[in-house]
């Protein structure tokens, strides 16, 4: 379906698009336009009314902007703002690090990459202090036996979901604004290590070589392997979450020039998990099913927000030199072509002039029998955030690619 001409002119409004471009110029820059359109909606604000998830769509909001005013500079002025609105609208609900710790998610620390943007380098302010909290309440969050994090307030119960939002915090913080003593930071950067390692023990699908969504410690969930406490089923979401979790952290560990013993562990399982990402994909679509694990199955499809997800994280750890060489030309193919299978099969252009983004999965909880039948079973949402700015994030990736 062609654009209406006035969809062009925003386009060359708020993106610098020559409006004589028409629906071509459109596209090249699907993620500004989708991101001009989730900003439209006044998503990814918290009003502490949307229940516990609301953190974390305004967080993922923030990361996508974030990541668009970087590769855009000259459009940078139309995000910062909303950055801003986003990060003030979370500080009422999360700068206490005790009531962060036990009433929110781990998700919650995926507003903290902002707030410390968002601080001044000296000084006091309310992002700053907000950021302080969400780093103390990684200490005070609750772990099992082993040490690792409850994703939240499930007993021992740990998520792979929780990682995109603790590995870049935890890091980006401990680099660039904690006082801590070079011991500290180790025992930081140590730690954040060691929970995406135990959460590879415990989950790791050796008939896939994928992550399943989580795992309980106790061994007792209805759904836990007796040996590992692993849950049957690799979400694609979930796994999505981790994917691009390596890859953000790694790219913080990089421009904080940390030590290479810190990117070595992320990189090796990068590097072995995105083979295995590979070859799950579906050769028809270019996209993954929403149980992954079981493609082809009645009642499994492609869903929205996990092949975003692994579009983007295909594409830039190919583009910033995470995989191994000879992988790179597979890895960019099988990236771009998901994010075109998105744009043709999910992206919906509005009569106004925005676009929405159809076929993103509900939450998908442990909390739950976590069987095929509750996975496929769950809601398909319009205009989910969780899945739109995952959107973004790989049409900015497929866009470098092009340019």
């Amino acid at each position: 379906m062609r654009a209406p001409l006035y969809v062009a002119t925003l386009a060359a409004t708020l993106f610098n698009v020559p409006a004589a471009a028409g629906d071509d110029a459109c596209k090249t820059y699907y993620s500004q336009w989708m991101a001009s359109s989730i900003i439209s909606r006044g998503q990814g604000v918290m009003t502490g009314l949307g229940g516990v998830s609301e953190a974390l769509q305004a967080g993922f909001v923030q990361k996508a902007l974030t990541a668009l005013s970087i590769h855009y500079p000259n459009s940078s002025a139309a995000y910062t703002p909303y950055i801003q609105k986003s990060a003030s609208s979370t500080i009422p609900f999360l700068s206490n690090a005790t009531g962060d710790a036990f009433t929110y998610p781990m998700d919650r620390l995926s507003n903290g990459n902002a707030l410390l943007n968002l601080a001044p380098a000296k000084g006091t302010s309310n992002f700053r202090a907000t950021a302080d909290a969400l780093r103390e309440s990684i200490s005070l969050n609750r772990r099992n036996a082993e040490g690792g994090l409850w994703y939240f307030v499930y007993p021992y119960w740990s998520y792979l979901d929780g990682m995109y939002s603790l590995g870049p915090f935890y890091t980006l913080y401990t680099l660039t604004a904690s006082p801590s003593s070079s011991r500290s930071v180790a025992a930081a950067l140590n730690d954040m290590l060691f929970q995406f390692d135990i959460l590879w023990r415990h989950t790791f699908h050796a008939a896939t070589g994928l992550l399943t969504h989580g795992y309980d410690a106790t061994r007792t969930a209805v759904w836990a392997d007796p040996k590992t406490g692993a849950s049957p089923y690799v979400w694609g979401r979930s796994l999505g979450w981790y994917s691009m979790a390596l890859v953000d952290t790694l790219e913080i560990l990089e421009k904080g020039k940390a030590p290479s013993s810190y990117k070595t562990p992320l990189l090796d399982k990068l590097q072995s998990l995105m083979p295995a990402v590979i070859k799950a994909v579906d050769p028809r679509t270019g996209g993954w099913w929403q149980v992954v694990d079981q493609p082809g199955r009645e009642g499994n499809y492609i869903e929205s927000s996990g092949t975003a997800m692994f579009s983007y994280a295909l594409l830039k750890g190919a583009r910033l030199g995470y995989l191994p060489k000879k992988l790179v030309p597979t890895a960019t193919a099988v990236g771009a072509r998901a994010q075109k299978y998105l744009t043709n099969t999910f992206v919906v252009k509005e009569a106004n002039g925005t676009l929405s983004y159809n076929g993103t999965v509900a939450v998908c909880s442990l909390n739950s029998t976590a069987s095929y039948e509750y996975y496929i079973g769950q809601p398909l949402l319009y205009n989910s955030v969780l899945g739109s700015a995952a959107y973004v994030l790989a049409s900015i990736e497929a866009e470098i690619l092009k340019a």
